[in-house]
C-alpha cells in the first residue's frame, strides 16, 4: 500500500511537472489565449487532470510563471555556489540564455495581463547582486576581463531578445551561439573555442 501511493503521488508529481513545463513553452510561442484543454493535450493528460491540479486557468499561468521564475534562480544560485567562478560564470550566462530563448514573450505577457501579480524588480535585483558577487570572483581568480560590468549581462539578455523573430529551434541554437560568443569574449585570455554552429538566419547571402 505504501509503495502504491508513493507510486500515485510521483505520477502526480510528473503530471504536474509536464503540465508547466509544457504551459511555459505554449504561452511563450502562442501567447496566453491558448486553452486549457490545448495545453492537456500537448502535455499529453487527460482536462480532468489538468483541473485537477490548476482549477482555473489564471491558477495555471502563474503556477507556470513561477515555475520560470524559480528555474532562473536556481540557475542563479547554482553558478554563485560553484567554487571555480569563471565556470559558474559561464554556467549562468549559458543556462539563462537558452531559458530566456525557449520561453520569449511568456514574461512580457504575464506582465501584461497580470501587472503587479508577482515582485518581478525584487528578482532581478537578487539575481543581478548574485551574479555581481560570481563576477567579481571571477576577476579575482583572474578568469574575467577586468572591465566586465553586471550591465554587460543585462546588455547580453537584452539583445538576445532580438531572436523573437525566429522558430524556437533556430532561437536555440542562435542563442547558444551567441552566448559561446560573450564568453570568449569575456574571458581574460579570449580561448578561441569552437562555436555552436550556427543557424541560417537569412543573413548569409549579404
Amino acid at each position: 500500500m505504501v509503495q502504491e501511493l508513493t507510486r500515485l503521488r510521483s505520477d502526480a508529481e510528473n503530471n504536474r511537472d509536464r503540465i508547466l513545463e509544457v504551459a511555459r513553452e505554449v504561452f511563450a510561442s502562442d501567447g496566453l489565449a491558448v486553452s486549457m484543454r490545448e495545453v492537456a493535450r500537448r502535455a499529453d493528460v487527460g482536462p480532468a487532470t489538468l483541473y485537477r491540479r490548476f482549477p482555473t486557468k489564471k491558477d495555471l499561468i502563474l503556477e507556470a510563471f513561477l515555475a520560470e521564475f524559480h528555474l532562473c534562480r536556481n540557475i542563479v544560485a547554482s553558478g554563485c555556489a560553484d567554487p571555480d567562478a569563471w565556470r559558474g560564470l559561464c554556467s549562468v550566462i549559458e543556462q539563462l540564455s537558452e531559458l530566456n530563448a525557449r520561453n520569449q514573450g511568456f514574461t512580457e505577457a504575464f506582465m501584461t495581463e497580470y501587472p503587479g501579480t508577482v515582485d518581478l524588480s525584487t528578482h532581478r535585483t537578487d539575481a543581478l547582486r548574485g551574479f555581481t558577487g560570481l563576477a567579481a570572483r571571477a576577476q579575482r581568480q583572474g578568469k574575467l576581463r577586468s572591465d566586465f560590468v553586471v550591465d554587460d549581462l543585462v546588455l547580453f539578455l537584452s539583445a538576445n531578445r532580438g531572436l523573437s523573430t525566429l522558430s524556437t529551434e533556430d532561437r536555440v541554437h542562435a542563442a547558444r551561439r551567441f552566448a559561446a560568443l560573450m564568453i570568449d569574449g569575456l574571458h581574460a585570455s579570449p580561448t578561441n573555442q569552437t562555436l555552436p554552429t550556427s543557424p541560417r538566419l537569412g543573413l548569409s547571402r549579404i
